[in-house]
């Protein structure tokens, strides 16, 4: 059957299956060769789209280690769609039980944050939020409204300081090249404004206020999680930096 004669030759691009070579025809090189350079070309195809998603994490490591991670990577995760861009969605956490990488144990979630860069730089758009129709909530009901997020919104929350290694090691960098590892950790959120992904450090309560209306809360069940994260936390101002700047594209009422 086509389907099964499909199967067995995708499989044979990853693993080496010598009875598949019967069923390829010789030409100016042998089956197996034949085999072999179709293999080859596939590995680095897929090695340049986790090269193009991930050049933090191979400016981190090199070229070298970068190539072996994706090797040992692509022997346990193959590729599910049809569509490249979804490949290397768990890369973050391959890297993270991944033996050799575990002096860099800051890498994983550098990853993460390369990983929703990508994704935030192919997601859908929304339209901006009609302030006109908040006007029409009466303020008594304000507490019940329901925030929505931006497509392309994801928040990242680490123990190393991953926006500043992100930073240092962008294309261009021109700044003091180093960070201090000793600055603990961070939250962050990443999301497309217009045509640019921006990585963006959240203050506590900042970041307690955007979690808490992305996992659908009410804005007053949002707030104390803020203001116990941040005592002075602003909320009428922070809530209207992010409502003006896209974060915020919705509101639901109950």
């Amino acid at each position: 059957m086509l389907r099964d004669l499909q199967a067995e030759f995708a499989a044979a691009v990853f693993d080496e299956r010598p009875e598949m070579s019967a069923r390829v025809r010789a030409g100016r090189f042998p089956a197996a060769q034949h085999l072999q350079v179709y293999r080859n070309n596939v590995v680095e195809s897929l090695t340049g789209a986790l090269r193009a998603v991930y050049p933090v994490v191979e400016k981190l490591v090199g070229d070298g280690f970068f190539r072996y991670a994706v090797h040992e990577y692509l022997r346990v995760h193959r590729p599910r769609s049809g569509n490249l861009h979804d490949f290397g969605d768990v890369f973050a956490s391959f890297l993270a039980g991944f033996a050799p990488a575990a002096e860099l144990p800051y890498l994983p979630d550098v990853a993460r944050l390369e990983w929703a860069w990508h994704q935030a730089f192919h997601a859908a758009d929304a339209p901006a939020f009609d302030f006109a129709r908040l006007g029409t909530v009466p303020a008594e009901q304000h507490a019940a409204l329901r925030f929505v997020l931006h497509p392309s919104a994801c928040l990242l929350e680490s123990d190393f300081p991953i926006v500043r290694i992100f930073e240092i090691n962008q294309e261009g960098y021109d700044g003091e090249p180093s960070v201090d590892l000793g600055d603990g950790g961070m939250r962050a959120l990443v999301i497309r404004r217009g045509l640019t992904v921006y990585v963006e450090p959240l203050a506590p309560g900042e970041a307690e206020l955007l979690t808490a209306l992305a996992r659908h809360q009410s804005l007053g069940a949002a707030v104390p999680a803020a203001l116990a994260a941040q005592p002075d936390f602003d909320l009428t101002g922070t809530l209207a930096e992010h409502l003006r700047r896209g974060t915020l594209v919705d509101c639901l009422a109950e």
